[in-house]
């Protein structure tokens, strides 16, 4: 048994080293995990509190705003003194991750910045899996150019009104985001929670689902990653699972894990010029 698997390592996870599907093997590898949160908002907050109780080793948390009251009713980590203060973000919920899991084999690394194609490589170079927090299809656009050119497993998700939605991707094995769309949607910008709302529940619910899959692939059970977009509403009670395609011999006619064509690393791409600047979604 490794020397930091002591008795208070055993305790504290005892109820998920018990699961078949993860065992102390499993556990050994979450300690091993690195994994990038790009937001923490109402997605990036909830999945990273459940990483950081899973006994994920690194979370760096990025994000450059700041903590409003607005955000309180569907965002974890965050209270009322935060959102007097302003404080920023990855501020707030580095000290309150802190205080969940204080120990050695978790580390949190916030990050006070916006992603773009410039910072990108410097903090998703050195991770295993890249998780969306954000709040708009540029970022998750690029998240997905990234992650298809030097194959790093992300994990999508969305929210807005009573609806949510999710897709793991892994390059190579699953469908990426261009499969699903292959441009932004021709309403990006205009459906946003500011607008039509947004039901914390939803929110919450989404992110567990992101911690889920981010618990088996970091986990070493990337075969039990979810391959289809899972689109569910929590007011009609209704849900649905979405297959795009199915990968042949590594052949795809998408225009990004197919012809591995990166248009929104680059910096003249003609794609980013359609992209709207403000908002779409704001979890």
């Amino acid at each position: 048994m490794a020397a930091w698997a002591n008795s208070d390592f055993l305790v504290r996870y005892q109820r998920q080293i018990v699961l078949p599907q993860i065992g102390l093997d499993g556990q050994s590898r979450l300690k091993q995990g690195r994994a990038l949160i790009v937001g923490l908002g109402g997605l990036g907050s909830w999945v990273a509190e459940l990483l950081v109780r899973a006994g994920v080793g690194f979370l760096r948390l990025v994000d450059d705003d700041v903590v409003e009251l607005a955000n309180i009713h569907r965002q974890a980590l965050y209270g009322e003194a935060e959102a007097a203060d302003h404080r920023p973000k990855v501020l707030a919920a580095a000290a309150r991750l802190a205080a969940i899991n204080s120990s050695v084999a978790v580390a949190v690394e916030p990050v006070a910045e916006r992603v773009d194609r410039f910072n990108l490589n410097r903090l998703a170079g050195d991770v295993d899996l890249i998780i969306d927090g954000t709040d708009n299809f540029e970022t998750r656009f690029l998240l997905n150019d990234y992650a298809v050119k030097h194959g790093k497993p992300w994990i999508f998700a969305g929210a807005v009104g009573t609806e949510a939605q999710t897709l793991t991707i892994v390059p190579g094995r699953t469908p990426c985001l261009r499969c699903v769309l292959e441009s932004p949607p021709s309403n990006c910008g205009t459906d946003s929670c500011g607008e039509v709302g947004v039901l914390g529940p939803a929110v919450a619910a989404v992110a567990a689902i992101q911690a889920g899959e981010a618990i088996k692939l970091l986990s070493g059970h990337g075969d039990a990653a979810n391959p289809y977009l899972l689109r569910f509403d929590l007011w009609r009670n209704q849900v649905q699972r979405l297959n795009f395609r199915v990968i042949d011999e590594g052949k795809t006619s998408c225009i990004c894990c197919g012809r591995r064509q990166f248009d929104f690393l680059e910096p003249c791409s003609a794609l980013q010029f359609l992209i709207p600047q403000r908002r779409s979604e704001q979890q």
